[in-house]
């Protein structure tokens, strides 16, 4: 039997194909040459040619007789271990459990060291220090460690006394005309079709190869004129004239919209049964990259797919985002953490996508993150970053909910803290605890006013939240920890409301209002003098199901409504309030009660429905049933008295009213105030319990028209 491999041969065509970098490959060959150790960081990006590159080096190497190990960085977990079991495997060791750093330098050493091929350095950034100082830096002193990323070279690489001395940066550009034309002919274009393709490419090594796929599509077009980009979508375009059929077509189209493509999510987007077939002939192309996790087009790809798709054919890309989100939502609802695909989906958003910069298709979290609990011993360094940004006011508050709260902190992949999260129940707190921190007190003051907790329900405060280097600004940690709180609020058993305090209130009003946060000025607070403002989400008003139909509508929404209003689920908290002070003023006129949005309401269809009676007098029963509740109870009585005088049996002005009751203005005016608030609460706990009754997760029964805009 031949000692070949197959893998020989492959490296052969690859390198009967390739041509020009004659610059790179003189600068490797020199460091093969020298026998010495050496470190070379290729970046450029996506689709330059940097995978190509390393397979380039890979021969030369081997021709010299060096021992080759390829790794793959984005085919790895986001920590430590993962990536320590992927060296090993590249290395030809069989890992089946947890390996160590003594391990894998013992599969990679040898005499002359190894040439150490890694691929999507950029999905290693998080570990870089733990990298080269427990890794590369233990390799034999003879190693030839080659790096490829689309960033340049982290600055630990560049100013670190050692590692700059044997560091050479290799930034690639696009090829020369010369080069491209060689490119060209060796992959078997016609001279006749390069014109067109060069034209189209613009010296971009993939777009050169999309160019020879699809040259005979191509035939004699004149270069078109325009920015390259502009080039590269005629080259696209050409590229989804020559797929074999429609559904091909919408494949390819598909798994430009989704972080990665799976064959069962494929199905449900393609909404077919059985797409085996598209499904491996997606895999095969060569402007797919594969990996565990699925299959993605290249980013250059993507980005002209999903650009052309979106203005082209606005349904289909509506259309395959509302699929994929139902599948997504589905695996949601068994357990599986498809938060970071879901985000995906809202990429492109003008308003929500600039905060989302981080989750990109490479790596299962964003940075390559984790979130995990606070350990033994690690408060004090948590402690410095919150007072670092917060001050030591804000500190003192943290130091008792440190003890108390659910903490978890965002780390790198060596485990190094990078930011965290204080998450907190309000209805389970101390309540002299409660009542000591401005930020509690207030929330629970405003929760018990509006909508207090029903038995079996309970909230989520993330009390503080921040990355160490950027505190509440987008960020890698920033994202991670709010997936991670998405994932929680789509989860948490019986969860009624979740705040959210944030510090620049401009920075984070836009992105509060597309997510459907109120903001709830009654539970703003001060602390060293620093306000922040209170946002919150009701989620027995609109649930988790609801929730997600309304991000579905504004994901694909474009123009000045990009975040269009949230769906038909019902009046939102504020809205019902609103409504509820207009019927005050219009009780015993069921005429003008009949215009009143509260007739839409759940509560008062449900009357309807049940007594038989027009809508305008269902609302005012159901203000005055509301209202005998504050009478029946002694704690709310002043209130009550101070409603009825003014609105249930009215003395004809707020004067007569406090005449009426023996009361200083201002004491009537404190006490009508609280009476509207506590009868509103009870409306709306009633209102909230109607839609539960109604298995309301939208509005159900109610439509448009019931929800009439006001006649007033």
């Amino acid at each position: 039997m031949s000692g070949r491999l197959l893998l020989d041969d492959l490296v052969a065509a690859r390198a009967r194909e390739f041509a020009g970098r004659r610059e790179e490959l003189a600068l490797f060959e020199s460091i093969l040459d020298a026998g010495a150790a050496a470190a070379v960081y290729v970046c450029g990006p996506g689709g330059i040619g940097k995978s190509s590159l390393l397979h380039q080096y890979a021969w030369f190497a081997s021709r010299r007789d060096r021992r080759v190990v390829r790794f793959d960085a984005a085919e790895t977990g986001p920590s430590a271990d993962a990536v320590l079991a992927g060296l090993a495997r590249a290395a030809g060791a069989t890992p089946d459990s947890a390996v160590t750093p003594d391990e894998v330098l013992a599969a990679l050493g040898g005499s002359p060291g190894p040439v150490l091929l890694i691929d999507g350095a950029e999905h290693l950034a998080a570990l870089d220090r733990w990298v080269r100082e427990e890794v590369l830096a233990r390799m034999p002193a003879d190693t030839i460690v080659v790096l490829a990323g689309r960033g340049e070279p982290p600055l630990a690489w560049r100013t670190d006394p050692g590692w700059r001395t044997i560091l050479r940066v290799v930034r690639l550009r696009e090829l020369d005309p010369n080069d491209c034309r060689e490119v060209l002919r060796r992959r078997g274009l016609a001279e006749a079709s390069q014109v067109a393709a060069l034209g189209f490419a613009r010296g971009h090594p993939l777009a050169l190869v999309l160019a020879a796929e699809i040259g005979a599509a191509l035939g004699d077009r004149p270069e078109p004129e325009g920015a390259p980009a502009h080039a590269l979508r005629e080259l696209l375009t050409a590229l989804l004239d020559s797929v074999p059929g429609p559904r091909h077509r919408a494949a390819l189209e598909a798994s430009s919209q989704v972080r990665v493509t799976t064959e069962p999510l494929l199905a449900a987007v393609l909404d077919e049964p059985d797409v085996h077939d598209v499904f491996e002939w997606l895999r095969g192309l060569s402007i797919v990259e594969y990996s565990g996790a699925g299959v993605r087009p290249h980013e250059l790809v993507r980005d002209l797919l999903s650009t052309e798709l979106r203005w082209r054919d606005p349904e289909r890309y509506a259309t395959i985002h509302r699929r994929a989100g139902e599948h997504y939502h589905r695996r949601l609802a068994a357990g599986d953490p498809v938060v970071f695909d879901l985000a995906y989906l809202h990429r492109d958003s003008p308003i929500l996508g600039p905060y989302l910069s981080f989750v990109t298709p490479g790596g299962a979290a964003p940075g390559d993150l984790v979130a995990t609990p606070m350990r033994a011993g690690e408060w004090p360094r948590l402690r410095g970053m919150l007072e670092r940004h917060e001050g030591p006011g804000s500190a003192g508050l943290a130091d008792r909910w440190a003890a108390e709260a659910t903490v978890s902190v965002v780390r790198s992949g060596d485990g190094t803290p990078v930011g965290f999260f204080v998450l907190l129940a309000l209805e389970t707190l101390d309540p002299a605890a409660r009542d000591a921190d401005p930020a509690t007190a207030a929330a629970w003051t405003h929760l018990e006013a509006a909508a207090p907790l029903r038995p079996g329900e309970t909230t989520l405060y993330v009390r503080h939240w921040l990355a160490e280097d950027t505190y509440q600004e987008v960020s890698a940690a920033q994202t991670l920890m709010t997936l991670h709180l998405v994932r929680l609020y789509l989860t948490v058993p019986g969860l009624a409301v979740s705040f959210l305090p944030v510090a620049d209130r401009d920075y984070w009003v836009d992105a509060c209002a597309y997510a459907d946060l109120d903001h709830r000025p009654p539970a703003d607070f001060t602390v060293d003098g620093r306000g922040y403002a209170v946002y919150a989400h009701d989620w027995r008003a609109v649930p988790p199901s609801a929730w997600l139909q309304v991000l579905a509508a504004r994901e694909t929404a474009t123009g000045p409504e990009a975040a269009p209003p949230r769906p038909d689920t019902g009046p939102t908290e504020s809205e019902f309030a609103a409504e509820v002070r207009a019927a005050l003023r219009e009780l015993g006129r069921p005429d003008r009660l009949a215009h009143n949005r509260l007739t839409g309401s759940a509560v008062v269809t449900a009357a309807t429905r049940a007594g038989g009676v027009a809508s305008g007098r269902a609302v005012e029963r159901a203000i005055r049933a509301a209202a005998a509740v504050l009478e029946g109870s002694i704690r709310d009585r002043p209130a009550y008295r101070a409603l009825h005088h003014t609105y249930l049996q009215p003395a004809g002005t707020q004067q007569g009213a406090a005449d009426l009751l023996n009361l200083p203005m201002s004491t009537y005016r404190r006490h009508l105030v609280k009476g509207v608030q506590r009868l509103t609460a009870v409306l709306w706990q009633r209102e909230l319990a109607a839609r539960a009754d109604d298995g309301a997760t939208t509005r159900g029964d109610t439509s448009n028209a019931d929800w009439p805009e006001s006649g007033r």
